[in-house]
């Protein structure tokens, strides 16, 4: 590559620049998988521990089999988690965050931790919307 200045664009290329508000972003993309109720759901249960795919369903009460299977298939997409096939009989298989998947999971655990600790206040807003409304 040259070291000619007028030979290098002026500014970064539209490809290298990262903005979740941009329709065709692959971070609004990873945003929106993140977001989703059991993405952050089955992210955040992976960072407490490596789980089973039985064990992890149980751990995320309400997801079925299917929705799971889904949600893991796309997180691990997006380099998330892996998944790895353990030779036992018979074979088992265990999910875990990847380094990426890890910080992502610590910024949703500080989300969840608020929200579990505003239930009072979420109650009681709930409350007077609904007393409002009627």
């Amino acid at each position: 590559m040259s070291d000619n200045p007028s030979q290098h664009p002026a500014g970064p290329t539209q490809e290298l620049v990262s903005d979740v508000f941009a329709r065709g972003c692959t971070s609004r993309a990873a945003f929106e998988d993140v977001t989703s109720k059991w993405a952050s759901l089955a992210l955040l249960a992976l960072g407490e521990s490596r789980y089973r795919f039985n064990a992890l369903r149980r751990r995320i009460d309400g997801i079925s089999e299917r929705m799971l299977s889904q949600t893991l298939q796309t997180l691990e997409r997006d380099g998330m988690l892996t998944r790895e096939v353990l030779t036992a009989i018979p074979p088992r298989v265990e999910y875990s965050l990847t380094p990426l998947g890890a910080r992502v999971a610590e910024q949703l655990r500080g989300l969840a931790d608020l929200l579990e600790a505003s239930v009072p206040e979420l109650q009681t807003a709930r409350d007077t919307h609904e007393r409002d409304r009627a």
